[in-house]
């Protein structure tokens, strides 16, 4: 049914007949008019440096924990890398030419350092790393002697090998040249010296020829409901699904780190994911077998699971897993997933079996159950571990054997429990340990610390029947982390580590069994993020000296601000003010354009909608956070401006509107009285959802002069089946999907609005298409609106050149229409709705 018939038979049941200009909209998509071709713009120099050079650097510490790498990349790349020419299949973006991944970083520095050498500056080695090579993170053998790195180069991804012995040399492996379309293709096996690889497996001369359609592409329903999401860039054609394979397909092989010897497995085949079993004798693969789905991405393909044994051999196979298609709102794939080896085995296979067929609604006892299959792979030889009230959510395998951790999920409360339980006994009961709300961030007990075992895999430590804990750490104060022990005896906890609050340090790894000695990352509001060692008398000893190069970018004001919802709800926001706000007394002080920026987020109640997110204690940073760069440009941002959609779940957000209307008129008015931001010239903006409530809060309110709205969907009926926490269907709520379209209130957006969007953005909701047909709807009220569409970049902006350029339109339309805006001659107060 094509989309009139569909909003026809809406409107025949009685949907508001705003839908038909949906409709209107959707379906007549006319060329822009009054389109301009302009330049990249910059940033003012001091912040186009900082955005042009790199990043805090990449800490890669070995399993031994006695050497570590330190990556440094580039904070953002260069349009050229992305403008590299890409296939986009089945939702994957790939290089055609190098058969990479479309995106990566770009390496500037990589070195190599001892973990105790006597002081901080002393003994790093820098490893020969081509300029501006894009370079996969590395990847430690299980001995901590060598890591892989995968390069990305022009026509080719090949291997790399460097090791913490000997000279600091990078050293190509011959003969082998990766296939990274489906993710890593490197992997250690438990030896230490042999890498599991997927190689390219065919010709330049074997891409398919395109040729003439013989006829036209066809799909057909028959009355079975199939639910789908509005996804990009999907297979269309035969044509399309031989692309894919070309692409796709790999061969496996076993590469000797020491030798460069290339020992094949197996055939060439598509293959998603393949693991090797902890004593390094079986492979876990997961294949994509055709046909192909032409309604799915490739993450959602049916898939074919087997057990092979080194030599490629066929060792035992499960069912075909279906497309994942049709799966219940809340519920799972009737299918057996979560496929994994159990780590303290040799070779011991567990995965996840739903009891209810994946459907919430079914009234069972259990809801899944954990199988196992231990080797030689025998038939029928598939026991049961255990079964889970609610919903699996994951196993942590404890570095004991009988010890283990599973939590699941009551999708009906959105609570979550946590047991720990006896795999290897079926007559030990579980025993309850933790439960909560996920997004109760004060009463997160925090999560277990891993260890890499010699056999590669990472397991939960455990010492003298207790297991360590880290946290965030999160308080009215702000985060604190922390490290605890948890003993599985006693069910005390004991607080070992706090962040004080002069700081914000956070624990990285271990360094003795007891927690005698630890790396943590210490910051503080004008100190960089570095690394130390820290022993149990609390002093501190430094393994990286970054320092701040860019101070100047760092001397703006910030504050937590909190205040209360005309209902009681209590919210907060931080400020970012101009470097000079406080250096005139008080009483002279002008208040200053503002910039409202938050992401509306949904709470079952008001206590955790009230809970303080983040720290101040936090180096600040701009990097997905551009906004803030607008307090060195003159304007008051209130950023992270809590945004709360409270209520039962199944029906928060019928009162959507509302409850942002009232987020967006507490925080203005606690931001006029406190006298930096002028009443009549506050601007809003966000990215993404918050992009939706920009516009939102424009077609509902008076409060603002101005909107910038990132990457939004601004008409949720091309959502039907759900967005974001709703649940429902355009079908079973047609009102609320209208009346949560900002689309079709565009008459009633009578302040300029600027729309910016990435013109390959693949997030599913928020297809290009939606800031251009919004745009499309404001001009054809009268309204004023400009519309920036940026080449190659996807839902978050990558490129330096675009990042520049949304900050130069940015604060170009906020100079026009929010700084230098005339006085509307109106109080603030008759603003407020």
């Amino acid at each position: 049914m094509n989309h009139q018939q569909r909003f026809l038979q809406i409107r025949s049941a009685g949907v508001l007949p705003q839908v038909l200009f949906a409709l209107l909209v959707s379906a007549c998509v006319v060329p822009l008019q009054a389109s301009t071709a302009v330049r990249f713009q910059s940033a003012p120099p001091e912040i186009s440096e900082y955005l042009r050079n790199s990043s805090t650097p990449i800490l890669s510490f070995n399993p031994q924990r006695d050497h570590m790498l330190i990556y440094h990349v580039k904070r953002y790349s260069e349009l050229a890398n992305l403008s590299d020419r890409v296939v986009r299949l089945a939702g994957l973006e790939i290089n055609r030419d190098n058969n990479g991944p479309h995106r990566a970083n770009v390496c500037l520095e990589l070195n190599i350092k001892p973990m105790f050498a006597r002081d901080a500056r002393d003994v790093e080695a820098r490893f020969n790393v081509p300029k501006n090579s894009r370079m996969s993170l590395p990847t430690w053998s299980p001995n901590g002697k060598r890591f892989a790195m995968m390069r990305l180069a022009r026509k080719e991804v090949s291997l790399y090998l460097g090791s913490t012995e000997g000279r600091r040399r990078l050293v190509r492996v011959r003969d082998v040249v990766l296939n990274g379309a489906l993710g890593s293709p490197i992997q250690w096996l438990p030896d230490g010296n042999t890498l599991l690889c997927r190689l390219i497996s065919r010709g330049e001369n074997d891409r398919p020829v395109v040729r003439l359609p013989v006829g036209p592409n066809v799909v057909e329903t028959s009355g079975a409901e199939k639910i789908l999401r509005p996804y990009r860039d999907l297979l269309e054609t035969e044509e399309d699904a031989d692309l894919f394979d070309y692409y796709t397909t790999s061969q496996l092989a076993l590469v000797n780190a020491e030798t460069e010897e290339v020992v094949p497995i197996g055939e060439p085949d598509v293959f998603l994911r393949v693991l090797p079993s902890p004593d390094g004798q079986y492979l876990l693969v997961t294949r994509l077998p055709r046909p192909y789905s032409q309604e799915l991405p490739a993450s959602s393909f049916a898939r074919q699971v087997e057990i092979w044994n080194r030599d490629g051999e066929l060792v035992y196979s499960f069912d075909p897993i279906p497309e994942r298609i049709n799966v219940p709102p809340g519920g799972v794939l009737a299918a057996p997933r979560n496929f994994h080896w159990r780590p303290t085995q040799s070779a011991e296979l567990v995965w996840v079996e739903p009891i209810d067929l994946g459907d919430p609604s079914v009234q069972v006892s259990h809801r899944d159950r954990v199988m196992r299959i231990a080797a030689p792979f025998q038939s029928n030889k598939e026991t049961e571990i255990t079964r889970t009230e609610h919903r699996y959510i994951s196993i942590t395998w404890a570095e004991e054997p009988q010890i283990a951790l599973i939590k699941e999920y009551d999708v009906r409360t959105r609570e979550y429990r946590t047991f720990l339980f006896n795999p290897n006994s079926d007559e030990e009961p579980h025993e309850l340990i933790w439960d909560g709300n996920p997004i109760d961030r004060y009463n997160d007990p925090g999560k277990p610390m891993m260890r890499v075992l010699p056999n590669g895999q990472s397991v939960m430590r455990v010492h003298y029947n207790s297991i360590y804990l880290i946290g965030k750490g999160a308080s009215p104060n702000g985060d604190q982390p922390f490290l605890d022990t948890y003993n599985l005896t006693t069910r005390e906890t004991r607080r070992l580590f706090q962040s004080d609050l002069s700081s914000h340090e956070s624990v990285v790894a271990l360094l003795a069994p007891d927690a005698s000695r630890m790396i943590t990352r210490r910051e503080t509001t004008s100190s960089a993020p570095n690394y130390y060692v820290r022993d149990d008398d609390g002093e501190l000893f430094p393994l990286t000296l970054f320092k701040d190069e860019y101070p100047g970018l760092h001397d703006v004001h910030r504050q937590l601000i909190t205040y209360e919802r005309r209902d009681g709800v209590r919210l907060s926001f931080v400020v970012y003010l101009p470097p000079d706000f406080y250096d005139q007394p008080p009483d002279q002080r002008q208040p200053l354009p503002t910039l409202l920026w938050a992401y509306p987020r949904s709470y079952p109640n008001a206590d955790l909608a009230s809970q303080t997110r983040g720290s101040l204690r936090r180096f600040p940073t701009y990097s997905r956070a551009t906004h803030r760069f607008l307090a060195l440009m003159g304007y008051a941002v209130l950023d992270n401006t809590t945004m709360p959609v409270i209520g039962n779940p199944s029906t928060a957000n019928d009162t959507f509107i509302e409850q942002i209307v009232a987020g967006a008129e507490a925080a203005v008015t606690k931001a006029v009285e406190l006298g930096f931001a002028d009443p009549d010239r506050i601007a809003v903006g966000g990215h993404s959802y918050g992009a939706f409530m920009t516009a939102n809060l424009l077609a509902h309110t008076d409060l603002f002069r101005a909107g910038i709205a990132r990457s939004g969907a601004y008409n949720r009926t091309l959502t039907p089946f759900g967005f974001q926490n709703e649940r429902r269907s355009l079908w079973e709520a047609p009102n609320l999907y209208t009346r949560l379209s900002p689309l079709m209130f565009a008459n009633q957006i009578d302040e300029p609005l600027l729309l910016i969007h990435g013109e390959a953005d693949a997030n599913p909701a928020t297809d290009p298409v939606q800031s251009k047909w919004m745009y499309q709807a404001i001009q054809g009220n009268g309204g004023t609106a400009r519309l920036v569409t940026l080449p190659f970049e996807s839902h978050q902006y990558q490129a330096v050149e675009s990042v520049e350029h949304v900050i130069w339109e940015t604060a170009q339309w906020l100079d026009r229409y929010v700084r230098n805006a005339p006085d509307r001659g109106v109080p603030f107060l008759e603003f407020a709705p």
